[in-house]
């Protein structure tokens, strides 16, 4: 087995914020592959992510983000299980990051089950109808209409949703990632955008 060098463990401390001993196995577990050690840091921080998810989070703080133009805002409630980890830089930045996100993309939930049913009824209605109107067989009439709504709920629903700032993540993926981070239950609680003239 490859020797792991104490540039490498620090090289991958720096690109993923974990522990040394955790940088150091997946180092190890990937033979010293840089990106497949990523790649194993942020599965095993969805699975930490997953276990914490249960845990409750009552502290947290609520971020706002004004646009230069001072016409477009937004605030977002976001809660993390002590009062610690609320004035924790890695948090703070995660929110901030989603309050841009709520300025910048408009999502209408932060959930798919946060989707008001009738939106969601809406939407569903229109596909099939869309579907319908190709020509399209009635049998398959649903499973293009639930391909169109996953395509709904990825621009609409905030988790869903491209981070603005990188194409390859969601803002799950942020949030998994955070999660990892800090050791806590971190939960986007609520969000309102403002923009003038709306």
């Amino acid at each position: 087995m490859a020797q792991i060098s104490a540039k490498a463990v620090k090289d991958l401390r720096e690109k993923t914020g974990a522990g040394m001993m955790d940088c150091k196995n997946a180092l190890k577990e990937a033979e010293g592959d840089l990106d497949k050690a990523v790649d194993i840091l942020r599965t095993k921080g969805i699975a930490k992510a997953a276990k914490k998810a249960s845990r409750e989070a009552s502290e947290g703080i609520v971020a706002t983000y004004i646009h230069h133009d001072k016409k477009l805002g937004a605030m977002v409630e976001i809660n993390c299980e002590t009062d610690f980890v609320a004035r924790n830089e890695d948090f703070i930045n995660f929110t901030n990051e989603v309050a841009m996100q709520v300025a910048v993309s408009d999502p209408i939930a932060v959930g798919r089950e946060d989707v008001p049913q009738k939106i969601a009824d809406k939407e569903m209605e229109i596909y099939k109808a869309e579907a319908r109107e190709s020509g399209r067989p009635e049998n398959i009439l649903e499973k293009i209409a639930t391909g169109k709504m996953d395509k709904f709920f990825k621009e609409n629903v905030l988790l869903e949703q491209e981070y603005f700032k990188d194409g390859d993540k969601n803002i799950n993926n942020l949030l998994t990632d955070v999660i990892s981070k800090i050791g806590e239950n971190v939960v986007i609680k609520r969000f309102s955008r403002f923009k003038i003239g709306e």
